[in-house]
């Protein structure tokens, strides 16, 4: 179940269902998700399906995974994008097989230890790993040309805004538990404009760490 056909027919269903960046979809091709879940679940790994990974979270479906990182790696193409919400590190995996560096903030320690280990063993060296609020970004190592957030705040948090280039992008679910929308705010030169790209579920962005 972990093949390279399993892998080409999820490629094949990401593309019916509207992702047409090659890059993005030869990325979901080549990282091998089964390792970002547990061993049990392995055999679902390449099922367009979101999984436990413990800790109260998940690791989103490709299809989200995909369609969040089509809208940021949009010519142009960004070459630093900071990830808020490492996660399992699959997201992370795969941004870093599309751009130059990635930087990634998780606020669950031991998430980050697990997927700082998986992607060194990938020998992904173009990220840097930083445990803290996600809320905050990481400004020291801005500004970025996209930033991406894997789990919904309730509003547009204006720290990443201007953590951005100008012409830079944040996508971000934005909503509570009843309803959330996947967002594509662009930075301009006169402030943000904003797109709505799905309905999404995500779990809720949190502060402080843990």
């Amino acid at each position: 179940m972990t093949s390279m056909r399993t892998r080409e027919r999820l490629v094949s269903r990401l593309r019916d269902e509207g992702i047409t960046n090659e890059n993005v979809l030869d990325a979901i091709r080549s990282v091998p998700r089964h390792i970002f879940v547990d061993e049990a679940l392995a055999s679902r790994a390449y099922e367009d399906i979101a999984l436990p990974i413990g800790m109260g979270q998940t690791i989103s479906q490709p299809f989200i995974v995909a369609l969040m990182s089509q809208a940021a790696v949009a010519a142009p193409a960004p070459s630093r994008v900071l990830e808020i919400g490492t996660g399992c590190g699959y997201q992370t995996a795969v941004l870093a097989s599309l751009v130059a560096r990635v930087y990634t903030v998780e606020r669950i320690e031991l998430l980050l230890t697990r997927a700082r280990q998986r992607l060194r063993a990938l020998e992904m060296n173009n990220v840097r790993f930083k445990h803290d609020d996600g809320n905050d970004g990481w400004a020291e190592c801005g500004p970025f040309d996209a930033v991406l957030v894997t789990a919904a705040p309730l509003r547009l948090p204006e720290k990443l805004v201007e953590q951005l280039v100008v012409g830079g992008r944040l996508v971000i679910p934005i909503g509570d538990s009843r309803r959330q929308r996947l967002k594509l705010f662009t930075r301009t030169k006169s402030g943000v404009s904003e797109d709505t790209i799905a309905d999404v579920s995500f779990v809720p962005m949190l502060r402080g760490r843990g």
